[in-house]
């Protein structure tokens, strides 16, 4: 073999070498490591996932006072002990990637859960379960989107479907979403089970598990994923699943993933394997270019316009409410937060209008003649789509 050919395989290798050493791979396997101190089930439960998950092939760090075969070990009595530890070897490359029960994310980060529906066994992505993506209601929920999307792309998901929970926001998230969309960020909207469809989901679709990817607030995720998670057992303790999942956001580049003080070993298991697909699919990379795609849609700009005042204010005056009229025809799609604002603007157009709660979500009544204009000021307005 020529010798330039002998070198040139020396310094693939060794550039092969350095690039797992960098990514915490060691022999093929990310390196995921677990603090187990502090789990309201007792630390042997974190020990028995840690196992769980290394029989499984995942290649386990565990921090804590604990020790067995099978598992690395490094030794913390206390949970300030297992945090610093777990920091350290993040920082220097040792684990690609650690499963905690706490973690201080940044303003802007907002961790994915991964659910499995009792019902059917069909995995579904939960965006967002805790952090805080934004300050702002809606613009955390757009951006939980994305996540979501990153996240269900690095398991393996090549074309997750969306839907967007029905909660406060939900309607003006999907009209940000279809700028989105308009401007050529690629998502697949979902449609709900329930006969009307749409990309709106109920309760119904949580339990169906209807889109990969369910979009809400983190408040209501972690309720979410508590209840899918412990179903099985009555609500004592967490046993289907993977957790709460990893810390995403643009420029984020830590993988920390989140699992209860209420997660049995199961779902530990489950956790550290969550991190181990991410770190081997290289999620990172996978975020850049969804990043890239959104801003190139227009991301930045649909974001600042969630906040664009839409409510007539005080100070803009009074609004005269015209005469009452018959209202028989309904207008749904508007979100509960903007119900109050979105009728004056109606009456200041010369509609009169009112407010209402359908079994779909909140309406406004108007009367049959004055429906479709009505429906215009409101799409104008920015109200519904």
């Amino acid at each position: 073999m020529p010798n330039d050919t002998v070198q040139a395989m020396i310094q693939e290798t060794f550039l092969e070498m350095a690039q797992a050493l960098e990514s915490g791979h060691l022999g093929g396997q990310p390196k995921i490591a677990l603090t187990g101190i502090g789990s309201e089930l007792g630390e042997e439960n974190a020990l028995q996932g840690a196992l769980l998950a290394a029989r499984q092939g995942v290649d386990v760090v565990y921090i804590g006072s604990l020790e067995a075969d099978g598992v690395t070990h490094i030794s913390a009595s206390n949970e300030d002990e297992a945090r610093q530890a777990m920091e350290k070897l993040l920082d220097d490359g040792t684990i690609a990637g650690a499963v905690t029960m706490h973690y201080p994310f940044p303003i802007g980060v907002a961790t994915v859960g991964r659910a499995v529906i009792p019902a059917n066994g069909r995995e579904m992505y939960l965006a967002t379960t805790t952090g805080t993506a934004s300050a702002d209601r809606v613009q955390g929920m757009v951006l939980g989107a994305i996540y979501g999307i990153i996240t269900a792309r690095a398991c393996g998901v090549k074309e997750p479907t969306v839907g967007i929970l029905n909660i406060d926001g939900a309607r003006q998230t999907e009209i940000a979403l279809n700028k989105l969309i308009a401007g050529g960020y690629p998502i697949t909207m979902a449609c709900s089970g329930r006969a009307d469809g749409g990309c709106i989901m109920r309760g119904n679709d949580i339990l169906a598990g209807a889109p990969d990817v369910m979009v809400m607030d983190s408040l209501t995720g972690n309720l979410v994923i508590k209840m899918l998670s412990s179903f099985a057992s009555g609500g004592q303790y967490e046993s289907l699943g993977y957790g709460y999942g990893p810390g995403i956001g643009e420029d984020y580049d830590r993988l920390v993933l989140i699992a209860s003080r209420a997660s049995g070993a199961s779902v530990i298991a489950g956790a550290l394997q969550f991190g181990a697909t991410l770190a081997r699919n290289d999620y990172r990379a996978i975020a850049a270019q969804e990043f890239a795609l959104a801003n190139k849609a227009g991301l930045k700009d649909i974001l600042a316009g969630t906040q664009a005042t839409r409510k007539t204010s005080a100070k803009e005056g009074a609004v005269v409410v015209p005469a009452r009229e018959p209202v028989t025809a309904d207008i749904a799609g508007i979100d509960v937060m903007d119900l109050e604002s979105a009728v004056e603007l109606l009456w200041k157009n010369g509609i009169y209008a009112e407010s209402g709660m359908g079994c779909t979500g909140p309406i406004v009544l108007v009367s049959e003649p004055k429906l479709h204009q009505a429906a215009d000021a409101l799409r104008k307005g920015g109200y519904i789509n």
